[in-house]
């Protein structure tokens, strides 16, 4: 075990970080346990379990490595997860600036957008949580990872596997994927262009071309790209005009609104769309399996 402080800047709102991360958390993948997140990690050299617990201006991050090299990776897979490198002092003073968000921005100062420490999984799980329940979306990416998961050497505490690789779902009859065909077809098609390095998700990756090959896939539409590039890429000016959860938090605020009168508003919120959806989302306590506001049905998603 090895245990890391890992520091960042104030306000930092790492409550809201737990509970985001732990309703979306797959058994087997990721667990929580109070204020404590834990999940496994593919590195380098091996494998991980790492524990994150947030204090007023770190995290705790405590490590089981299968070799200490990779430390430096896993170290910066975790701030990415977490999103500790944002000045939220200064999103936070320019999203107040707007009177509809103040409140919300000053419910909760230092409000992170959630990364992921791999941008396939993100996807993956993303495509997974489309057009389905919460429980549902749940249960998919449990059976996912107990059929095509890496077991770990040294489970611990309920983490007893690794996410699966694209290669494997890549290569993988569509038949012993438990989705619906046109579902694993997307799921297929994603892994085959990260197996074969023709698709980035990670924060180095050029957004444009990323987004255009991710809607290029066959049931893969604007949502989930967008979703993909706000927590895989990292992009900070995302927003989902069509979400149901921004929706739902906009008509609170502001009744009568739609998606095309969302979409104008937010203009007034760039370049940090992204911290603006994750303040609406927060502000309704809807806290989905995979977009936090379920997607709404339509032509462009998978049935």
């Amino acid at each position: 075990m090895v245990e890391v402080r890992l520091e960042c800047r104030e306000p930092f709102d790492g409550e809201a970080l737990i509970r985001f991360l732990g309703t979306r958390a797959i058994p087997g993948l990721e667990a929580v346990k109070g204020s404590t997140y834990r999940r496994s990690l593919a590195l380098e050299r091996g494998s991980a379990i790492v524990a994150l617990a947030p204090e007023r201006a770190a995290v705790r991050c405590g490590l089981e490595l299968d070799d200490r090299r990779d430390l430096t990776v896993a170290v910066v897979a975790c701030r990415r997860l977490l999103d500790l490198g944002t000045d939220t002092a200064r999103i936070d003073a320019r999203l107040a600036e707007d009177r509809l968000l103040r409140p919300l921005v000053r419910r909760h100062p230092g409000l992170r957008v959630p990364g992921c420490v791999d941008g396939f999984e993100l996807a993956v799980r993303a495509v997974i949580g489309q057009q389905v329940s919460v429980p549902a979306a749940r249960r998919l990416a449990t059976r996912l990872l107990e059929l095509h998961g890496r077991p770990l050497a040294r489970p611990a505490g309920g983490i007893t596997h690794l996410f699966p690789k694209p290669a494997t779902i890549a290569d993988c009859d569509a038949e012993l994927l438990p989705f619906p065909r046109a579902r694993a077809s997307a799921l297929r098609c994603l892994a085959r262009l990260v197996a074969d390095s023709e698709l980035r998700l990670d924060a180095g990756a050029d957004h444009a071309a990323a987004r255009r090959a991710l809607l290029a896939i066959p049931g893969i539409g604007p949502w989930t790209a967008s979703y993909t590039a706000m927590r895989a890429l990292r992009d900070p000016d995302v927003f989902l005009p069509t979400d149901a959860g921004v929706l739902r938090a906009l008509e609170r605020l502001a009744p009568g609104s739609s998606a095309r009168s969302a979409g104008r508003l937010a203009e007034r919120w760039r370049p940090w769309r992204s911290y603006a959806v994750l303040h609406l989302w927060t502000s309704i306590g809807d806290a989905p399996a995979y977009g936090p506001g379920e997607p709404p049905r339509s032509p462009a998603r998978i049935a």
